[in-house]
């Protein structure tokens, strides 16, 4: 499951590793940092990838713009510029570099708790304007047996937590992900944050900005904490409400604020930036020569073992291609998206609004990727499907949820014999298939329950029947696609029940449209497939 990049476009300044190694790979790299938002829009149809940093917006309109584009990587932490879900229903995948930036931003964490709590920035305003007797005024504190409280547990808050237990600091955290057992082994204690709040003495966020943290520390927040916290973030503006900051700062309820980012950047008001009580930088988080060489060389890096399809690391909307790129694994995502196709092609094209998937086997156990899979095949072949171009594994469970589809999943660690491994589709109106991977193809193993007598190959191009049993019936299949101008190349019929059988001929090229003109004088019910 390789993806062409043939063409890339790196629309921010990045390290010139990222475009060595892209072109060393074949990549096509076109680096313009200078466009504006209408020039992107006119410019990325040209492209298959795209490579920003953080100013560039890559809006719906970009995305929708974008006729062969397949891949945006942001050469950073986060996506906030841009807009996941308008790529996710393109079925276009979005990746990061969650590690690239980990150091750099851990370290300006730790510098501006340090600085803060010496009152480094003022000090030094003192002695740019001969103030010597100033320094009665910046008595300072040690860190030395303070609490230290992280919100988010991830890569920079562990690296944070590790570098300031150092200066003899007690950490405590909360991450709704990670939990105590893991956090506990990088020495930081957890708890809820209701707990955490009032026996912080420095408090720093390193979470991304969502609904759930946007003004996560505010006014009620400021409130529980103890007279005097001071307050951190190198993650994302707004993440601390400005306005409430600004009120603990005036009122002596926070002592001090070490902030990296702002709501606005650059600020439209840069009144909390000037306080005297906060040391502000312009976002240099993920500013050092090592990290931006870092990310540069990941993001490359991520592009070329996507085109060559050995992973998928740092992608944020894709979780189910990142198991499905494995070699082991795409014939079964092959699989998924014939059987999707046959069901829904048994279906008459009708949309189902239930669709359950069963895995079988003990290789199958964490495959999630195989319920992604379906729906592409399904929808694919679906009047609501849209532009099938873009239905992916990425795009089709997004198109799947808007179109009200519901899936349900079940595993069993057994599979019917002689199979060690199969997977079922069923839709809501009764319509099964099973199917099955041999000498990596796949196979048709049952339909609506019958089995067939040698598995069926699932290949592009496919005449799917039920009619009454008799000797006669596969040579007049045969006869009637001949007949229709196609050319069949195997055909399997599962054993009978109550005097039906099913049929799957397999064909060399797109069947005619007056197949199944032909094939109704011989079969009770033909589908295109």
């Amino acid at each position: 499951m390789a993806f062409s990049l043939k063409s890339v476009l790196i629309s921010d300044e990045i390290d010139q590793k990222c475009v060595d190694i892209l072109q060393s790979n074949g990549v096509q790299v076109t680096k313009n940092t200078k466009l504006s938002k209408e020039e992107l829009v006119q410019e990325i149809a040209k492209y298959d990838g795209l490579v920003v940093r953080s100013a560039t917006k890559v809006t719906a309109d970009v995305i929708n713009a974008a006729k062969n584009l397949k891949i945006i990587g942001r050469a950073g932490t986060g996506v906030d510029n841009i807009d996941c879900d308008a790529a996710t229903k393109k079925g276009i995948i979005v990746m990061n570099t969650p590690g690239g930036n980990t150091l750099s931003a851990a370290e300006l964490t730790c510098a501006l708790i340090c600085g803060l709590s010496r009152n480094i920035h003022n000090g030094d305003r003192a002695m740019k304007t001969e103030t010597w007797s100033e320094r009665k005024k910046l008595m300072g504190n040690e860190l030395y047996g303070k609490t230290l409280a992280i919100v988010g547990l991830g890569r920079i808050g562990k690296e944070v937590a590790i570098r300031m237990q150092s200066f003899g600091m007690k950490t405590i955290g909360f991450d709704p992900i990670i939990p105590g057992e893991v956090s506990a082994e990088f020495g930081v204690e957890w708890m809820e944050l209701d707990r955490l709040w009032p026996l912080a003495d420095y408090i720093t966020v390193h979470t991304p900005l969502i609904p759930q943290t946007k003004n996560l520390i505010s006014d009620k927040v400021f409130s529980t904490c103890k007279k005097g916290i001071r307050v951190v973030n190198v993650a994302r503006g707004g993440i601390i409400d400005e306005e409430a900051l600004l009120r603990a700062l005036e009122s002596g309820q926070c002592a001090g604020a070490g902030l990296d980012v702002f709501t606005s950047e650059p600020p439209k008001d840069f009144t909390l930036a000037k306080h005297p009580k906060v040391l502000a930088t312009p976002h240099l988080g993920a500013s050092t020569v090592e990290a931006q060489e870092r990310v540069a060389v990941e993001i490359a890096e991520q592009f070329v073992d996507l085109m060559k399809g050995t992973q998928l690391f740092g992608a944020i909307n894709a979780q189910a291609m990142c198991s499905a790129l494995a070699p082991e694994t795409q014939p079964w995502v092959d699989l998924g998206q014939r059987l999707g196709a046959v069901s829904m092609a048994t279906n008459k094209g009708q949309s189902s609004k239930k669709v359950a998937v069963g895995t079988y086997g003990q290789s199958l156990k964490k495959a999630s990727y195989i319920s992604a899979a379906v729906l592409a095949g399904l929808l694919k072949n679906s009047p609501a499907g849209g532009d099938s171009a873009t239905l992916n594994l990425v795009s089709a469970p997004a198109l799947a949820k808007q179109l009200g589809v519901e899936v349900t999943t079940q595993h069993n660690d057994s599979a019917p014999s002689p199979y060690t491994a199969c997977i079922s589709v069923t839709l809501d109106n009764g319509i099964q298939v099973t199917g099955t991977c041999g000498g990596g193809a796949p196979l048709l193993t049952a339909i609506q329950g019958q089995g067939f007598q040698a598995p069926a190959p699932l290949t592009d191009n496919m005449v799917v029947f039920t009619a009454k049993g008799s000797p006669q019936l596969l040579q007049n299949a045969l006869g009637a696609v001949t007949q229709a101008g196609a050319t069949a190349c195997s055909v399997s019929l599962t054993l009978e029940k109550d005097s039906k059988v099913w049929g799957v001929i397999s064909l060399l090229q797109k069947a005619p449209a007056n197949c199944l003109d032909a094939m109704s004088k011989v079969t009770e019910a033909t589908y295109l497939v």
